[in-house]
């Protein structure tokens, strides 16, 4: 029975002898491959060949990140050397800054003690500057490059994961392509080995009809199955290489060109940094330039002349030179003879000559009890010293003395306010607390005044005895004008010593001293309010509502402004005036006072 084969049949045998044709031009040419063995290298090599340019790509852009993390490093650890730099700076210059002390005070008249004090305040703000630079270096860079590298690291592991996904997807369908083909290439073999079958039974007389028919239809269902495996795979492979060709023309390059740009950015980033860097240092130079040229204008303005003048009125005596040694004629005696008159005669011409040279030499003469003196250790009327150095001496003291009793009746006057308010207002103090402190400020005050007296008394010995320095006007004035108690004096008895030094012998039972009261002399709160008119020194603006109940308090309204005209002395409340005619007391704490910068205000806690 004669049967004609398929097209495709024929297709098959054509593609199958052309195959074997080929592996046997295989198996002679070893060397020769076929267009589809060709093609799967192709393919692979272009896989692999991603696969390492993702894997370069990757350690790529690591290294940049950790480039960025070590210069960031590297300006931490410069902003840090800068701020130690600039402690370090002004430790120094605290270290040598002149002490509180007398001996610095008096350093200070010189102008190479000023331009060396000016040289110190100089550095310490040179000092700043390094820590501005340290500062700028933290705000500008360290957090910039802190915050960019989270971004950066973000960025990239996008990118990175955007390249495998592709590259899973790309792989997945060429498993799918390689899974069709092996489909469409099984089929094809059992298609040929059911239409073999169906011939040999075809070709046999001795089997039946049926057994004919049934070969044939399991033929055409193969025929069919390996029809249908290539249509698949025909769309299989149409739809891989569609994707191929977007993975390697329009995905890959995209990711490639993201990474490209986020390498750039990072190393534009970097540059600016760079040049960050160097900024910082230039925008402190103008100020650095102020500071060196205020140390070469300090250093400019040392007056040697002034100095050495300063020396000279520190130091000089007061004394005045001492007069011409006179001849001692001791050959008178021989030619005279010897009797009581001219002996008489011969000795007070020995004594008062001698007597005379003595006195004028004393100032040269080293005394041993002058010699073991150590500073500070002279007696307290400072007579060990010429009197020119004696009278400054005594003149310091008086003021010293001035200031501690100006403090000691700040202190009186603020306690004699607190005493009056709390009379007035009796839930906020007891009165009688304060009686303690203003007596033993009474007492303070008495001793201090009994000590400004006696060294008055030895300051007006020192002004008598010098005829140049007769000035009087040196003298305190202080018991005139704060105290309105007599005080009577009487001069102590004076003599000079054999070696020019001065000493002093009061006596303790005509010196009179001055008991003050300490609560008669307070100035009355109500007196001050009729009679004196502060001056304004600030400003203040109500916090809070004050209903000033109280006598000497004044209403406020929250958020109105006042004026100012005393500050809270340490009791608590602050003096201030509406208007010319309306004033008084207002808690310190109900107020935000703003205070002019020339305004003298004196403040005393207790």
């Amino acid at each position: 029975m004669l049967r004609r084969r398929s097209q495709f049949f024929v297709f098959l045998d054509n593609a199958l002898s052309v195959k074997a044709e080929d592996e046997g031009a295989g198996e002679r040419e070893e060397c020769a491959l076929t267009p589809f063995e060709e093609y799967l290298q192709t393919l692979l090599q272009i896989k692999m060949t991603s696969s390492d340019q993702f894997d370069n790509l990757e350690k790529h852009t690591q290294w940049g990140i950790e480039f960025v993390e070590k210069y960031t490093k590297f300006v931490k650890e410069r902003s840090e050397i800068e701020i130690s730099y600039a402690k370090q700076i002004r430790n120094l210059s605290k270290k040598y800054q002149p002490k509180k002390n007398s001996k610095e005070e008096e350093e200070s008249r010189y102008t190479f003690c000023r331009a060396f004090l000016t040289t110190l305040n100089e550095l310490n703000d040179y000092a700043g500057q390094h820590e501005v630079i340290a500062e700028n270096l933290t705000s500008q860079i360290i957090a910039e490059l802190t915050r960019y590298l989270q971004e950066l690291k973000t960025e990239r592991k996008s990118h990175f994961h955007d390249g495998r996904k592709a590259q899973q997807h790309i792989e997945s369908s060429w498993k799918q392509l390689e899974s069709s083909k092996r489909r469409f290439e099984r089929d094809c073999k059992e298609a040929d080995r059911a239409q073999q079958y169906f011939e040999k039974m075809d070709a046999d007389i001795n089997v039946t009809k049926a057994d004919v028919e049934k070969a044939r239809q399991q033929a055409q269902m193969r025929h069919q199955m390996a029809s249908d495996s290539k249509s698949d795979y025909s769309a299989y492979l149409q739809k891989f290489n569609h994707e191929q060709n977007e993975h390697y023309y329009t995905i890959i390059p995209n990711i490639f060109q993201k990474l490209q740009d986020m390498e750039e950015r990072r190393i534009e980033r970097i540059g600016v940094c760079m040049k960050t860097f160097a900024d910082v240092d230039r925008q402190v130079l103008p100020i650095v330039e102020k500071c060196l040229d205020g140390m070469i204008t300090a250093a400019e303005a040392i007056e040697p002349k002034t100095d050495s003048k300063q020396v000279v009125e520190s130091y000089k005596s007061g004394f005045e030179p001492p007069g011409n040694v006179e001849f001692e004629d001791y050959s008178q005696a021989m030619k005279r003879t010897v009797s009581e008159t001219s002996l008489s005669n011969s000795r007070e011409g020995k004594e008062k000559p001698a007597g005379k040279s003595k006195g004028k030499l004393w100032p040269f003469i080293k005394n041993k009890n002058k010699l073991s003196l150590k500073l500070g250790s002279g007696p307290e009327d400072f007579s060990h010293l010429p009197p020119e150095q004696r009278r400054k001496k005594l003149q310091g003291k008086i003021d010293e003395l001035n200031k501690d009793i100006q403090k000691e009746m700040d202190q009186r006057d603020a306690l004699t306010k607190m005493k009056d308010v709390y009379i007035k207002n009796p839930q906020m103090g007891d009165p009688a607390s304060v009686d303690p402190r203003l007596t033993e400020i009474g007492q303070n005050i008495e001793k201090l005044q009994s000590e400004v007296q006696k060294f008055e008394v030895w300051l007006a010995e020192v002004e008598e005895r010098m005829p140049s320095k007769s000035d009087t006007n040196r003298r305190s004035g202080f018991f005139d004008t704060q105290n309105n108690t007599a005080v009577s004096n009487n001069c102590a008895q004076n003599r000079e010593s054999p070696d020019g030094s001065y000493t002093e012998e009061q006596n303790s039972e005509t010196q009179v001293k001055a008991t003050p009261n300490p609560t008669s002399t307070a100035p009355d709160i109500d007196d001050e309010f009729d009679d004196d008119v502060l001056p304004t020194i600030g400003t203040c603006k109500a916090l809070y509502p004050f209903e000033g109940h109280n006598e000497g308090t004044i209403a406020v309204a929250e958020g109105e402004l006042l004026y100012v005209i005393e500050e809270d002395k340490g009791d608590g409340w602050t003096r201030v005036r509406r208007n010319e005619d309306e004033e008084g007391y207002v808690p310190t704490s109900y107020v935000e006072v703003f205070l002019e910068t020339n305004a003298k205000g004196a403040m005393t806690y207790i």
